[in-house]
């Protein structure tokens, strides 16, 4: 078993500084140098995972491989690094007292009074040391969500305190604040910055290392004088620019050395810098990229951290085939039959959004339908995958009053329909067909010249499945079903070959694209709407 280190990455003065791209830079920079590493994400908030909130609340919904809902940073952590997060890479405070609470009733405390101090510490302090003690790793890297001060957060910084204790030199605490620029003054401020160290240190941590988030560049006195108030090393004080990218962060946090600092600090080995080859050349090839492809998100989340996933991973695809993606939201709320042409005409390729519920859904048809009568390239994602199935239902199959029974229960053409196993579900939290499945991918179809295997395990977040009982007449009328899971013969992909790139996917293909790594159907996604545009 690794002789494993443990890095607390803890964040002061304003939330959505980016402790998750921090937290991922420092993992890519540890796995460059051989180490292996996993990132895990703490979030206080009292949801037992954020699969029942809305978007507007905490963004997108990221899910594991292994099925379960959680915090959109896990999307970071696998996008930087590659590696497979899990269940126990996502903890919230729901979780942890859900877990102390189940252990009283089942009178594991022997008649104890149960206390914040220890034993909700105790179950954070657990989970924060598990993924370290089963496996082989030489780094945990745990971030802690919201931001010091934060009631919620008191506990999980008093878990912390004792484990830096407990575990010496072989932890660490990086502090991730803001220095704002006031305008009127012409004069960047460290006050906030010494506000929010103080306020860590009267919780009993002192950090080791202070991430500086800032708009423009700082001062080497500014730094200095960061580092004498805080009690910090001089080269333990790094800044994080605002950047083109945010995959250009890890390059700038080597530059720094932030990777040495953190060595040195646990006492171990340097050794010889690494080049980030591979890294480089996707930073490379994305900055030389000067032609803009226009890809349309039809969805009702105004909001760009709702399909986060989805917009890295364009980005992704457009990078490998060597143009820069430039994604326009379009409201599905507001779109209808006379505006869908003016709205999505001078999109190079469309891309139906996932989600959840009514509202929004008649826009998607009428995109789905516009792009299959225009041979737009068009990619449905789960509930838009649905919504393409029911457009082809109405007006290619002639059933008027086909949907899904999750928006109308009494239509006689349900060609979307709940899972048998759905239907007595009274919990709405974790309960969806969640995590990889297997699905088998259909010979000479163009889903399968992307993927370039006939298996494959994708990543699902639904209750509703496309009907096997209409599947016959789909097939005859043109869209056929290339994509089935051979447990339960469920169709997880359907594709209309007699259009350039027409494709709907039952699960989220977004949530498997990494930055070394793109999604097989993105990059063939992002050609085919490259080719179509060139030849309009």
């Amino acid at each position: 078993m690794a002789d494993t280190r443990y890095i607390f990455v803890t964040g002061g003065v304003a939330s959505s500084l980016g402790k998750g791209i921090i937290s991922s830079s420092i993992g890519k920079l540890l796995q460059a140098r051989g180490y292996n590493i996993t990132i895990q994400k703490f979030d206080p908030y009292i949801n037992i995972d954020p699969g029942t909130l809305n978007p507007y609340e905490h963004g997108e919904c990221y899910v594991t491989i292994d099925g379960v809902e959680t915090d959109l940073d896990l999307g970071h952590y696998e996008r930087f690094t590659g590696i497979q997060t899990t269940r126990a890479n996502n903890i919230t405070t729901g979780r942890i007292y859900q877990s102390v609470i189940d252990k009283e009733r089942r009178g594991d405390y022997l008649g104890k009074t149960i206390q914040v101090v220890p034993h909700i510490t105790d179950e954070i302090k657990r989970n924060m040391l598990i993924l370290g003690r089963q496996g082989n790793y030489d780094f945990v890297i745990t971030e802690i969500g919201g931001t010091v001060g934060d009631i919620e957060g008191l506990p999980f910084l008093e878990a912390i305190r004792q484990l830096k204790w407990e575990l010496g030199n072989k932890a660490v605490c990086i502090h991730l604040t803001y220095v704002p620029y006031l305008a009127a003054a012409g004069e960047l401020k460290t006050k906030p910055t010494q506000h929010s160290v103080k306020e860590l240190q009267s919780l009993g941590i002192q950090p080791d290392i202070i991430v500086l988030r800032a708009e423009r560049d700082l001062s080497t006195n500014l730094k200095m004088k960061v580092a004498s108030f805080c009690n910090v090393d001089r080269d333990c004080v790094v800044q994080s620019v605002d950047m083109p990218s945010i995959y250009e962060v890890p390059v700038k946090m080597q530059e720094q050395a932030l990777d040495i600092a953190i060595l040195r600090k646990l006492n171990m080995a340097i050794g010889p810098t690494p080049s980030l080859g591979p890294w480089r050349e996707f930073l490379d090839l994305r900055n030389k990229a000067t032609e803009v492809l226009h890809i349309g998100l039809v969805g009702k989340y105004d909001l760009q951290d709702a399909y986060k996933s989805i917009l890295e991973s364009l980005q992704h695809a457009g990078t490998y085939n060597g143009y820069k993606v430039k994604s326009h939201f379009i409201n599905s709320e507001k779109l209808t039959e006379e505006n869908v042409d003016e709205q999505l005409k001078d999109m190079a390729g469309i891309v139906i959004c996932p989600g959840f519920g009514q509202r929004g859904i008649e826009g998607k048809i009428i995109a789905a339908k516009y792009c299959r009568e225009n041979d737009k390239p068009t990619f449905g994602i789960c509930l838009g995958m649905q919504m393409m199935v029911i457009e082809f239902a109405r007006n290619v199959l002639g059933y008027a009053d086909a949907n899904s029974r999750e928006m109308d229960e009494t239509t006689t053409h349900n060609v979307i329909d709940i899972m048998e196993e759905q239907k007595n579900i009274t919990h709405m939290g974790g309960t969806m067909r969640l995590g990889g499945y297997q699905c088998d991918v259909k010979n000479g179809t163009l889903t399968h010249a992307a993927y370039g295997k006939d298996t494959i395990i994708e990543r699902h977040r639904h209750r509703y499945e496309y009907n096997n009982d209409f599947k016959a007449e789909f097939e005859a009328a043109g869209m056929d079903s290339v994509g089935i899971n051979p447990e339960s013969d469920l169709v997880e992909i359907v594709e209309v070959p007699a259009n350039t790139w027409y494709i709907g996917t039952q699960f989220h293909p977004e949530y498997s694209s990494t930055v070394l790594k793109p999604h097989p159907l993105f990059m063939s996604f992002i050609k085919a709407s490259i080719e179509k545009n060139k030849n309009n």
